[in-house]
């Protein structure tokens, strides 16, 4: 007959076996844990550090950029390297990408540039992905909007590259479709009138939605008067509008019209004592860099006054 072994034995021997087990798996475990967790912590360090180092060549790519130094930009990417920017144009290789940047900030010696980083990621030991936002400032000509860039890094030597960046303009909301035709006039404008020096400034703000012209009079004596004009769209009345305001205190609305090369308003305002004005003004573009203004039709509580002398304002540079 088959000797058979009774059911408490077989648990005591389960038990001895699985506890035995268990030691072994949790020593193994714990081993393996032990080992790893060096591991583990090098490659988190590793992975921070470069983080960290990619984050400081973005911040070395910007004050570059502001310091119009088209060379150190250049060195920021891989020999050959690609830079498509937001209109789709091409730059292969550390010299075009060069002489990129070089014509550009000729043409823009003022602008500087600001970069928000929304991710950066690591896909390798040695590859890692940007993406962010740009804004330049001032605003470059054109619908306004910012850049919305991707850049791809690699590890050479040790050191962090671009191997490709692209941009994509993104429009932002603005009026600026119903005022581009005043883009020229951004920029600063000298004009001499009976010894009188008068010097004009334009900017855009509100996201180029307005134009914003301040003036300056230097009068034969030196004395000084200043005032602001604010330019933009009316949407209720469906126009181009300008609104004034004087160094005596005094205000004018003016409803501008298009003409043959350039624009006409006419001008309803009070003075700071309570005056009643009205004038038609017009501007003229001759070129780029020079306008014709006049003003003519002027009254005073409804008395004629004589028309202003033509004006020539040329540019002194574009901000």
């Amino acid at each position: 007959m088959r000797h058979r072994i009774s059911t408490p034995g077989i648990a005591i021997l389960l038990s001895s076996c699985l506890g035995s087990f268990a030691l072994a798996e949790e020593v193994a475990s714990k081993s393996a844990k032990d080992s790893s967790r060096p591991n583990a912590v090098a490659t988190r360090s590793r992975s921070e550090s470069d983080l960290a180092a990619l984050r400081t060549e973005s911040a070395k790519f910007v004050d570059a950029f502001n310091k119009q130094d088209a060379k150190a930009i250049a060195a920021l990417w891989t020999e050959e390297g690609e830079y498509i920017d937001d209109t789709g144009r091409r730059f292969v290789g550390r010299d075009a990408i060069e002489k990129g940047y070089a014509a550009f900030f000729a043409d823009s010696p003022k602008v500087t540039l600001r970069v928000m980083i929304d991710s950066v990621r690591l896909l390798s030991d040695s590859t890692a992905i940007e993406d962010g936002r740009a804004v330049v400032d001032p605003p470059p000509a054109g619908v306004p909007g910012f850049s919305k860039y991707t850049a791809i890094h690699v590890k050479v030597d040790g050191h962090w590259l671009m191997a490709s960046v692209r941009d994509t303009h993104v429009e932002t909301a603005s009026g600026f479709r119903n005022v581009a035709d005043l883009e020229w006039l951004i920029g600063t404008w000298n004009a001499e009138e009976h010894g009188n020096r008068i010097e004009s400034v334009c900017r855009w703000i509100a996201n180029k939605s307005f134009v914003e012209r301040r003036y300056t009079i230097t009068n034969v004596d030196g004395t000084k008067t200043s005032g602001v004009q604010m330019i933009g769209w009316n949407a209720a009345d469906g126009h181009v509008q300008s609104w004034n305001f004087s160094p005596d205190g005094g205000h004018a609305v003016g409803a501008w019209s298009p003409i043959q090369g350039g624009w006409t308003s006419e001008i309803r305002g009070v003075t700071g004592d309570g005056i009643l004005t009205t004038s038609v003004n017009t501007l003229r573009r001759l070129d780029d860099n020079a306008y014709v203004w006049q003003s003519v039709e002027r009254t005073a509580n409804g008395i004629q006054l004589p028309d202003r002398d033509e004006v020539v304002l040329k540019r002194k540079s574009t901000n």
